[in-house]
């Protein structure tokens, strides 16, 4: 390596060192864009279709943002048109996308140099959810070996029930091991053209991938917490208790809603037994929080469905978790100053904590422009297909939530349509997760206050 080489690497490196320290989550989004052009070039090489001819560059860029961001939407049928080569590149998009960008660059980082340097610390503490940096290194061996282990115990908890259903040993640890690296990091892609649809009653395949899918949609920070505490489960942060409470209510509440409105539909899931149609509808209240798969043509699901299912893939998982939406943590926090206020309380109080007005003011601003957001490009996609409203805003929220569940407008949208679902795949992985970073530093002080006036409200 020459002098000159030399220098220009190290100016590069203090260029991404100063990025990192001014504005980690900056630093975050170019990476994750680097990351998507990549995969997007590993899909245009030949041999990834079964075809033999490269995809279009629509095609490409579509479905690499869509592994990268873990959403499963899909402009093409993942198990017919992408080859073998073209489902290992999905699948390290999707375990990419999971670990997050940063923390992929931290383990390497650690793996080479066996320590977290304070750069890498503070780029993956954009994605980890943490103001300690002491904890950083900590929470990233916990994504490494929770992510894996439980991966591999889906995979080995899924194969033999693949076997049972007469698929070669290959076949079902191909499958096996792409279903649970799907379900864990949320990404509904599947490897075959029927998906789960074969498999809607049977409880042994699709309990392993509920619980994969729960669990990934947590948050690492909450892994975390909760594996420190497994002693002593009442001492846990104030996060992972409003986390915990929060997804198992959306999740019962969301199943049995769906139960209600398809119970009798024969589109659906009229037609199933009663044991099918309750795993159904628990699956109904896991996998619209960003899982994104489904035992079921969602096209033919009531508009009340939709309606239930558009709220649920809003709202999302877990802050530092592979789900997507504005996350449960803000959907609590505003429930909670709703009924402080309904209440006539001064503060807004949780399991015996005080909740700071910055946190509200915080939820308020990720949940004001997730909605301006999903409203922006409902009316851009309006325009450019001239589809339906109800249509058009399930695909809308399902590509902000990182979910993808569709009613089938993905693929029959013209480019611009796809483009701008692309755009929206990004910003939903990465568009509140850099906000909330970006603000929760942000401490604006003045010598001066104004004086205070209300105005009217209501």
């Amino acid at each position: 390596m020459t002098g000159r080489t030399r220098t220009s690497l190290a100016s590069a490196r203090d260029l991404v060192d100063r990025i990192a320290r001014q504005s980690p989550a900056r630093l975050a989004l170019v990476a994750f864009a680097a990351v998507i052009g990549l995969f997007t070039v590993l899909l245009m090489l030949p041999g990834t279709t079964t075809t033999g001819h490269r995809p279009a560059l629509v095609t490409a860029l579509f479905t690499a943002t869509s592994a990268v961001s873990v959403t499963g939407l899909t402009v093409v049928p993942t198990g017919e048109y992408w080859s073998v080569v073209g489902h290992v590149v999905l699948l390290l998009g999707m375990k990419v996308g999971g670990l997050g960008v940063m923390t992929l660059a931290s383990i390497l980082g650690l793996a080479v140099s066996r320590r977290i340097g304070l750069t890498q610390k503070l780029m993956a503490a954009t994605e980890v959810k943490t103001n300690r940096l002491g904890e950083v290194g900590s929470l990233i061996r916990v994504v490494i070996v929770t992510s894996t282990s439980l991966e591999i115990i889906l995979a080995l908890l899924l194969t033999p029930r693949f076997l049972v259903l007469r698929e070669s040993t290959g076949e079902a640890f191909w499958h096996a091991i792409f279903y649970s690296v799907s379900a864990f990091n949320n990404a509904g892609f599947v490897p075959t053209a029927e998906g789960l649809l074969p498999h809607a009653g049977d409880w042994l395949l699709l309990t392993p991938i509920i619980l994969g899918v729960f669990v990934g949609s947590l948050g690492f920070p909450v892994i975390l917490n909760v594996y420190r505490k497994r002693h002593r489960l009442s001492r846990l942060s104030l996060h992972s208790k409003l986390t915990l409470l929060t997804s198992g209510a959306l999740v019962a509440v969301g199943g049995v809603l769906f139960l209600l409105t398809e119970w009798s539909n024969a589109a659906t899931i009229g037609g199933m037994s009663t044991s099918g149609k309750l795993l159904t509808g628990l699956t109904m209240g896991v996998m619209p929080r960003s899982g994104g798969l489904s035992t079921f043509d969602m096209a033919h699901a009531s508009e009340s469905t939709w309606l239930i299912t558009d709220a649920m893939m809003f709202v999302g998982g877990g802050s530092a978790s592979t789900a997507g939406g504005i996350k449960v943590t803000t959907l609590a926090v505003m429930l909670l100053a709703i009924l402080a206020e309904a209440r006539g309380d001064r503060d807004v109080e949780a399991f015996g904590r005080r909740i700071p007005r910055a946190t509200l003011r915080l939820a308020v601003a990720v949940f004001f422009i997730g909605a301006t957001t999903v409203l922006i490009a409902s009316l851009l996609l309006l325009r450019i297909s001239g589809e339906s409203l109800d249509r058009v805003l399930f695909e809308v929220i399902s590509a902000f939530g990182t979910v993808g569940l569709s009613t089938g407008l993905t693929p029959e949208l013209p480019d611009a349509g796809k483009y701008v679902l692309t755009a929206l795949m990004f910003i939903g992985r990465t568009g509140t997760m850099t906000l909330a970073a970006a603000l929760a530093i942000r401490d604006r002080r003045r010598v001066i206050r104004l004086p205070e006036e209300r105005p009217i409200i209501g």
